[in-house]
C-alpha cells in the first residue's frame, strides 16, 4: 500500500524551496548626508558628558576665581561664570535638541523599514497559506489514491482467488475428458469386438449357405 508523506516535511521542504527561489528582500538602508555643523552639534553631546569634559569644567570653575590675582572683583567673577554658564546651557540645549530630532528622524526610517519588513511578512505568511493548502490538497490526493490502490489490490486478490478457482475447475474438466476419453475407448474397443464377432459369425453362416448350396 503507498503510504503518504508525513505534512510537516512537506510543508518544510517547499517552504525551504519557495524561500531559496523568493529570499526576503532586506530594506536597503541609506545613511542620511550631514553638514558639518550637524556632525559638530551631534558629536557636542557625547563630548560634554565624559570624563575629560569633566575635568575641564572643575579646572575652569575652579580656576575662574583666580581672576582676583588681576583686579576683578567677587561679582565680576560671578557674572562672567553665570554668563558663560548660561551661554553653555543654550547651546548645550540646542545640541541635544539636534540630537534628538536625528533620533527621531532616524526611528522614524526605521519604522517605515519596519512596515515594509511586516508587510513582506504578510505576504510570506500568505503564501505559507496557499501552500499549506496545497499540500492538504496534495495530501488528500495522495490519500484517495492510497484507497484507490487498495481497492485495486483487492480486486486484484479476489481475481487471483477466482483465476485460482477456474485452474481448480479446468483440471477437474481435464480429469473428466480424460476419463470420458478412457470410457470411450472401451466402449469403441467392445463395440468392435462385436462387430468382429458378428462379422465372423456372418461369415460363419455365408459358408454354410456355400456348403448347402454345393450340396444340392
Amino acid at each position: 500500500m503507498l503510504e503518504s508523506p508525513p505534512l510537516g516535511s512537506l510543508i518544510t521542504s517547499i517552504y525551504y524551496q519557495l524561500s531559496m527561489e523568493t529570499p526576503l528582500p532586506l530594506p536597503e538602508v541609506t545613511e542620511p548626508k550631514t553638514s558639518r555643523v550637524e556632525n559638530l552639534a551631534l558629536a557636542a553631546p557625547q563630548y560634554l558628558g565624559s570624563p575629560t569634559s569633566l575635568i575641564l569644567h572643575t579646572c575652569f570653575f575652579v580656576g575662574i576665581f583666580t581672576l582676583q590675582l588681576f583686579g576683578f572683583s567677587f561679582d565680576q567673577i560671578m557674572l562672567i561664570l553665570t554668563t558663560l554658564v548660561s551661554l553653555e546651557a543654550i547651546y548645550l540645549s540646542l545640541f541635544i535638541q539636534m540630537t534628538v530630532n536625528q533620533h527621531a528622524k532616524q526611528i522614524e526610517e526605521v519604522s517605515e523599514d519596519v512596515e515594509d519588513i511586516s508587510e513582506d511578512m504578510e505576504e510570506i505568511s500568505k503564501d505559507i497559506d496557499t501552500i499549506q493548502e496545497d499540500v492538504e490538497e496534495i495530501s488528500e490526493d495522495v490519500e484517495e489514491i492510497s484507497k484507490d490502490i487498495d481497492t485495486i489490490q483487492e480486486d486484484v486478490k479476489e481475481i487471483s482467488e477466482d483465476v485460482e478457482d477456474i485452474s481448480e475447475d479446468v483440471d477437474e474438466l481435464g480429469v473428466e475428458i480424460e476419463r470420458d476419453d478412457q470410457e470411450d475407448a472401451v466402449e469403441r474397443t467392445e463395440d468392435q469386438k462385436r462387430i468382429e464377432k458378428i462379422e465372423s459369425a456372418i461369415e460363419i453362416l455365408l459358408q454354410e449357405i456355400r456348403a448347402i448350396k454345393h450340396g444340392k
